[in-house]
């Protein structure tokens, strides 16, 4: 039986990249990704406080494929920040891909972060950019905010949820992943890859059903 877990004050809702792009028909589809919307919707009533985060990149932005010339997408190159997969064109700012999926509804979301938003460093974490050090303005917010717990929902799971994952850990915050409330994409055995570092650090994994 799975722990119950009660959302209260010091809780918060961060929803990782709910866009077009990522779900079924966008340029860099999660499988099954858009089945995560209707359970995001209706944890969010459990929460107070909600983060909807939105990859937001340049035309150009350099952890494409399309700025490397000869170089394929999910092949990896290396960056003056380190290792970077390089990726189809998504979620580019403005377009219709970067847009929130239609049925994602969270009205009382106090915080939009958009990140990926420097055309030369990518950014799979919502706390910092891919250099390890830029940070996005989110581990202020919440520490200003009171926030103690947060909770984790959204696309990718075995990127943009674990990168957040770990460095909420990192921070100091208390980190639960609502597992069926993410996918994957599975890229060089990237899930595998998550649930180890999960295991390691000891970061919760819950399912929807449990938390309110």
């Amino acid at each position: 039986m799975t722990k119950k877990l009660a959302v209260g004050k010091g809780d918060v809702l961060v929803v990782v990249d709910i866009q077009n792009d990522f779900c079924p028909g966008g340029s860099l589809s999660v499988p099954h990704g858009d089945e995560v919307v209707p359970l995001i919707n209706r944890l969010a009533e459990h929460f107070e406080h909600v983060v909807l985060t939105q990859d937001w990149h340049a035309p150009d932005h350099l952890s494409f494929a399309s700025a490397h010339p000869g170089k394929q997408p999910y092949k990896t190159v290396m960056l003056p920040y380190g290792a970077q997969i390089l990726w189809p064109d998504h979620c580019v700012r403005a377009t219709r891909g970067a847009e929130f999926h239609k049925d994602l509804q969270v009205p009382h979301a106090a915080l939009v972060l958009r990140k990926g938003i420097h055309r030369t460093i990518d950014s799979y974490s919502t706390f910092y950019e891919n250099d390890r050090t830029t940070p996005t303005g989110l581990v202020g917010y919440l520490r200003e905010r009171g926030f103690s717990r947060v909770f984790l929902a959204g696309l990718a799971l075995d990127f943009c949820v674990r990168y957040s994952a770990e460095d909420a850990y990192r921070e100091g915050f208390q980190v639960v992943i609502i597992e069926d409330a993410c996918r994957g994409i599975d890229v060089n055995d990237s899930m595998a890859a998550t649930r180890e570092s999960f295991s390691m650090l000891g970061i919760a994994c819950t399912v929807a059903e449990a938390v309110g």
